[in-house]
């Protein structure tokens, strides 16, 4: 395939933190345990004693969770090399709406890819993918962007009337079945038809949004082994309930480790992805369905406008583990004290997030795996190659936002020159005709009307030349404008890259299972960090 790759650095929105991250690591390894590339991941794997007990209580557990959703014989597989001793291979996001943006499934294909070079490698490794549902902030989970015909249609669900909820807990109700319906209404191509079948199965009105996002990643990424998680299984928080408990015991420490990150961070140039103060604890409550920030003062712990003693919340967490729900930056602890993981893949705000959780993995866990940059690209259809080529561009272009790419288009815009042309040689036209009058006049003054109506007739006949023009002018600068539309909306839509605004569902469906096979093989973690431009059919 012919793609192009392009370095963190020369990306739009790029933080500091995530380009000395794949730039010049050196700045900023005492924030990580690991390099970020292979080798790293690979010493990480042979140094794990992952305790046998809890591996094979998760494992069954996840088979449990993935027989709901589908899943077939490959997953089937890779639990039972989990259960056997394979290591983790770790991504994950929110469980948005129709998959969520296109980076989503780029993660999964990043996790797919690695843990199948590993094992090529004689280190068994298997892909499995964190469903954040105990996330609260459903505007972040119910709408997506599709791209279709050069437009940007925003897919979207109503708001639901109780907040504040774990948005995995949340059911999509009447309104999907007509969404759903809107959006295959929009897709085009060879698997179009294949991808309306997925979305009719996983997002009906009885789904929730965890169980349909599960259902929609099973069906795509069945055949490679995805083994899915949802952190929201009581199970699970009763297997976490020891370090869980650790977080409410020992949470003067940790919030000092984490107020010394914080301000190592910010000596070094970098921002705090997770704002930490005094008062700040690693928890949420769940208790009564809702997900409220718990925060501690006095040696006291607040939620709700209720407190109480450290030693009554203690007891809370001994006999319901699974009312309390770790923050942004003890989640992945959480993750990797449930699974083996040797290397997790992030985008760049997560990238920062560990950055942070460094210190709490040190002091709860002894360990921590191998952090990369997950796979991430842009793609370019037919279409936008040819107006690319048009009008001399390159996608960094669409990139530098709407003046800059009007700019560049044109000046690539013959006609433009034209109108100049025209404009030029119709006010030397006009010299010339004064000119031309005053010189027959001194031959002959009789013949002065004559020559004004002929001046008059030549002027008319160039105005009318210049209507045309104009004219013609006006078509070619609404078809401009509507080119530079389609290549804003497919490039940089809402001043954002791609797969970050836009869901991959209507690329898929004119790819096809190919298209995930092509990416798959640029998900590869032997160069992490890059961009890449993928054209595709």
């Amino acid at each position: 395939m012919d793609c192009r790759a392009i370095p963190p650095q020369q990306l739009p929105h790029t933080t500091k933190l995530f380009r000395d991250f794949n730039e010049n690591f050196s700045a900023v390894k005492e924030f990580f345990a690991h390099r970020p590339d292979l080798k790293g991941v690979a010493s990480c794997a042979k140094g794990l004693d992952f305790p046998r007990d809890r591996r094979l209580t998760v494992a069954g557990i996840l088979r449990d969770q993935n027989l709901r959703y589908g899943h077939g014989a490959e997953t089937e597989a890779n639990l039972k090399r989990l259960e056997e001793g394979a290591v983790a291979v770790v991504s994950g996001q929110q469980v948005g709406l129709f998959g969520g943006p296109a980076y989503a499934f780029y993660k999964a294909l990043s996790v797919i890819e690695t843990a199948r070079h590993l094992t090529d490698e004689g280190i068994s490794a298997v892909p499995v993918f964190w469903m954040a549902a105990e996330d609260h902030d459903v505007d972040e989970v119910r709408h997506t962007t599709w791209f279709a015909n050069g437009k940007l249609y925003r897919l979207e669900l109503p708001r639901p009337a109780e907040d504040a909820v774990p948005v995995g807990t949340i059911p999509l109700g009447d309104g999907v079945v007509e969404l759903v319906e809107q959006a295959i209404a929009q897709l085009t191509g060879p698997a179009a038809a294949q991808i309306a079948e997925i979305l009719h199965s996983s997002y009906t009105r009885e789904d929730t949004y965890t169980s349909a996002f599960g259902k929609l990643f099973a069906r795509l990424f069945g055949d490679h082994g995805l083994i899915l998680l949802d952190p929201l299984d009581h199970r699970l928080h009763g297997v976490a309930a020891p370090i869980l408990r650790a977080a409410l015991a020992e949470r003067d420490t940790l919030n000092e480790l984490l107020l010394r990150r914080g301000k190592k961070l910010e000596n070094g140039g970098y921002d705090e992805q997770v704002k930490v103060t005094s008062r700040s604890t690693l928890l949420f409550s769940l208790k009564g369905g809702k997900r409220q920030v718990i925060t501690a003062a006095n040696g006291n712990f607040n939620c709700g406008g209720k407190s109480c003693p450290r030693e009554e919340a203690l007891r809370c967490m001994e006999l319901g583990p699974e009312n309390f729900s770790p923050n942004a930056l003890f989640r992945p602890v959480v993750q990797d004290y449930l699974l083996p993981t040797v290397a997790y893949f992030g985008g760049p705000a997560e990238i920062s997030y560990f950055a942070q959780s460094q210190v709490l993995y040190e002091k709860l866990l002894g360990r921590m795996p191998v952090i990369l940059p997950r796979a991430d690209f842009t793609l370019v259809d037919p279409k936008a190659g040819r107006l690319l080529k048009k009008y001399g561009l390159d996608v960094e272009d669409a990139w530098k936002g709407k003046q800059e790419l009007r700019k560049k288009m044109y000046g690539a815009n013959v006609p433009k020159k034209l109108a100049r042309e025209f404009d030029t040689n119709l006010r030397q036209t006009e010299k010339n005709l004064k000119k031309l009058h005053r010189a027959i006049a001194k031959v002959d003054p009789t013949v002065q009307g004559t020559i004004t109506r002929v001046e008059k007739r030549m002027r008319y006949q160039l105005q009318r030349l210049r209507e045309k023009t104009g004219a013609s002018l006006d078509r070619h600068e609404k078809i401009l404008v509507q080119h530079e539309e389609f290549l804003e909306n497919l490039l940089y839509p809402q001043k954002g890259l791609q797969s970050r605004d836009l869901c991959f569902l209507p690329f898929l469906a004119r790819w096809g299972s190919e298209g995930l096979k092509e990416l798959q093989k640029l998900a590869s973690a032997k160069k992490p960090g890059q961009h890449c431009i993928v054209p595709i059919p």
